[in-house]
């Protein structure tokens, strides 16, 4: 990945079906980036046809009444136990005498999935769940639209050991402003990359201010909708800590070069810094149609695929520095993504953990950051160049969550006592 000047797609890597369509597989289809594709999709035949779908399983009918709008060949589940449901969801949305397409169920189907015959793998899955997808995409040889950052984060020797030139187009918003102003200079020439954060719902609150916030109130984001997960991180500000080491991965930058601004108006998605001076920022309104169709459709733009500004207009762009004190994320996610190794992984498995404890009001949403400090401080540092292996990951995240339980319990005890 380092190799390539500019984060432009690999000539080889750009096949298309023979009457001009880009065959698609999409995984975590039922979630956020998953439906706002299939959209993308819905709106553009002429340009993409979706082959395979894949989902948790927890949504059997949206799951069915997708794969019957987009005829596809194959859907999977991981929830074997969903595996029925999703069966009889697809007899009640098929009429009589179509033929059901192929279903797969289990841990390993939405890996098989991304291996399999197409042109572009998104991997839309929540989670590090979503690691051994991206693996078999990139082995495979397919493009990889790629929304789920975990992956990359937890597995980011593995990742790039296994990534052509290209063949990873990022779909985070943040990262997918960062590859179009790539493309405008030599990766010589960047001097630091700018990370914009919307700020979360709690922009402005010291540490003590948020001691008492609600579940409600961390879900309330002020422009952008998206899952539960991905909305607390927002809050806590991981997810900026996260794409800050994603960033650091997918293009190479050190991580003294790569800052966090807060943005409240999410418009301005990121910034490159060139050593001449120039900075460019790519900005549209805060929509991910944008960010997926890059993904799904690169080096080739999709017509009216986000709104776009309406300059005639009056609006105000605001920058502000990042509070480190009452966001204190960003720091630990640079020192873990400093670390490398297992230490990235236990990180992100923890905070997943610590989430899940706050939303179901076990865990106080400044005791989310406190408890993932703890338990990234007990897991040590790694050894230097000791090399990473799936298995080491599985299992730093293994115990990483369940360290992150225990915590949890334990702080829920002492409250209430």
């Amino acid at each position: 990945m380092s190799d390539s000047p500019a984060p432009l797609a690999d000539p080889h890597l750009l096949f298309d079906t023979a009457d001009g369509r880009r065959d698609l597989v999409i995984l975590g289809s039922t979630g956020s980036i998953g439906t706002q594709a299939i959209d993308l999709v819905l709106r553009n035949p002429d340009r993409f046809r979706v082959t395979a779908l894949s989902a948790a399983g927890g949504r059997t009918a949206l799951l069915a009444e997708q794969a019957h709008l987009l005829r596809v060949k194959t859907v999977a589940v991981a929830d074997p136990g969903a595996a029925p449901a999703l069966r009889e969801a697809l007899r009640e949305r098929y009429g009589a005498g179509e033929p059901l397409p192929e279903i797969l169920a289990g841990p390993d189907a939405a890996a098989t999935l991304a291996a399999s015959e197409c042109h572009t793998v998104l991997n839309g899955i929540t989670g590090s769940i979503g690691l051994a997808p991206t693996l078999a995409a990139l082995k495979a040889g397919r493009t990889l639209a790629l929304a789920n950052k975990e992956s990359l984060i937890v597995g980011g020797p593995l990742v790039k050991a296994l990534a052509a030139p290209g063949q990873i187009i990022p779909v985070d918003s943040e990262h997918a402003a960062l590859f179009q102003a790539l493309a405008a200079g030599k990766r010589a020439d960047v001097r630091k990359l700018v990370v914009t954060a919307s700020g979360g719902p709690f922009r402005g609150r010291t540490r003590e201010e948020l001691a008492d916030v609600t579940r409600e109130q961390a879900l309330t984001h002020p422009t952008w909708a998206m899952g539960p997960v991905i909305t607390i991180n927002s809050a806590t500000l991981v997810n900026k800590g996260l794409e800050v080491i994603e960033a650091h991965l997918l293009y190479d930058i050190p991580f003294d070069r790569i800052e966090v601004v807060v943005h409240p108006q999410s418009y301005v998605h990121s910034m490159v810094e060139f050593t001449d001076g120039s900075t460019l920022a790519q900005a549209t309104p805060p929509d991910m149609g944008g960010p997926i169709a890059i993904g799904l459709g690169w080096p080739e733009r999709v017509p009216d695929a986000a709104p776009a500004f309406d300059w005639s207009k009056a609006s105000t762009w605001e920058f502000f520095p990042l509070d480190t004190e009452a966001f204190p994320s960003v720091g630990l996610a640079r020192h873990v993504g400093t670390l490398g190794s297992t230490a990235p992984a236990v990180f992100n498995a923890a905070n997943e953990e610590c989430v899940d404890a706050f939303l179901a009001g076990q865990l106080p949403f400044n005791g989310i950051m406190d408890t993932v400090t703890a338990v990234v401080t007990e897991h040590g540092t790694p050894a230097p160049g000791t090399p990473l292996s799936l298995g080491d990951v599985l299992e730093a995240e293994t115990w990483a969550r369940a360290r992150a339980r225990e915590l949890s319990a334990k702080a829920t005890a002492e409250a209430r006592a």
